[in-house]
Order: C-alpha cells, then structure tokens, then sequence
C-alpha cells in the first residue's frame, strides 16, 4: 500500500464512509488537532516521568485514535449498509473520563492547592503538557464549533474537555516532582 493516494492533490480528503470534503472543513480541522494533539502527548511520553504517567498518557493516545475516529464520521456513515454500526468496536465511555478524574485526584493529594494563576514553564517537560492542554483545548473549540451545525457526540467533548484539565494538573505534578520553579501570575495593581 503506497502512503500518498493523489486523491487529496485537488485540495478535499475522505471521511471515514468515503464522503468528501474540502480539507479546511471544520470536521478535518477537528479531528486534525486531535491528531496533532496525540503527537504532542508522544512527546510528552519521550520525556524523563515516572512510568505511571507514561502508562496513561499511552492509555489517552489510544483514546485520542477514537476521539479522531468518532469526529471522522458524519452521522449519515455511522451505521453501515448491513445494519452495525461502523465503529462499533470504537468508542469513549464513561470509565474513560473517569480515569482522568482519579488521575486529576491523586496527583492533585500531593500538591498545594492553586492560589494563583500559574505562568507556564520552569521545565521542558512541564513545557510541554501546557503546550499540549493549549492544543486539547482548542481541540475541544473545534469539536463544539463543529457540533453546532453536525452530530457530534457529546461524550467525545466532555473527554477532551477533562483531558485538558488532566494536562494542567500533570504539568503542576510535574513541576512539582521536578522541583522545577513554578512561577506565579501576579497581575499589575
């Protein structure tokens, strides 16, 4: 199988169902940063962490494949001629977002609570899960953006929307466990 196709060569791509779109649809722009965010977490993972973080942020990439899938999918190819639903094997359920919920908790019993706001930095890695809750967040503007006019199943917003805030608070633990100098947002008077 050869990597490039030449179909996109006219500016449009396929969505998971064979449709075609122009590529600077709001659904490949939405599933695009959810890629792009997946990669950004692989280089968060490529950093110096105790495995633990390692075995979850592998566990949301995967996750991240079927937020990209579920957005690929206009509602009208969901179910295929014979009647099964197209990803059916594919899906984001509620234990998912809980698993980020009891990250957020245990990493959050080991660190002072937040009086400020925080500036992000004070470490490459730590660098790295903002840049990565920047892209999860927009990630989420998109998916909602998109959900206003197609289906886009709500589960797949509410996982993107507490991934974000699981990569605040890793950054912060990381911080933390890397004694890296956590620097305080002091607006001016």
């Amino acid at each position: 199988m050869k990597v490039y196709t030449k179909t996109g060569d006219k500016g449009t791509t396929a969505l998971f169902g064979g449709t075609r779109v122009p590529k600077d649809h709001i659904r490949i722009d939405s599933y695009g940063t959810v890629d792009e965010l997946n990669s950004y977490i692989g280089l968060i993972r490529d950093q110096e962490m105790d495995s633990h973080y390692k075995t979850i942020l592998i566990e949301i990439q995967d996750r991240l494949f079927t937020v990209g899938a579920i957005l690929a999918t206009p509602q009208e190819k969901e179910v295929l001629k014979n009647g099964e639903l197209r990803l059916k094997n594919l899906g984001i359920i509620d234990s998912d977002i809980e698993l980020l919920e009891n990250e957020i908790d245990k990493m959050e019993e080991s660190l002072p609570p937040m009086t400020h706001f925080v500036l992000p930095g004070g470490h490459s890695t730590v660098s790295h899960c903002h840049i990565a809750r920047c892209i999860c967040r927009r990630a989420e503007r998109l998916a909602v953006h998109l959900s206003h006019n197609e289906h886009v199943p709500e589960i797949a917003i509410r996982y993107l929307n507490r991934l974000s805030d699981y990569l605040f608070v890793l950054a912060r633990k990381l911080s933390f466990d890397l004694k890296a100098e956590e620097v305080k947002w002091i607006p001016r008077k």
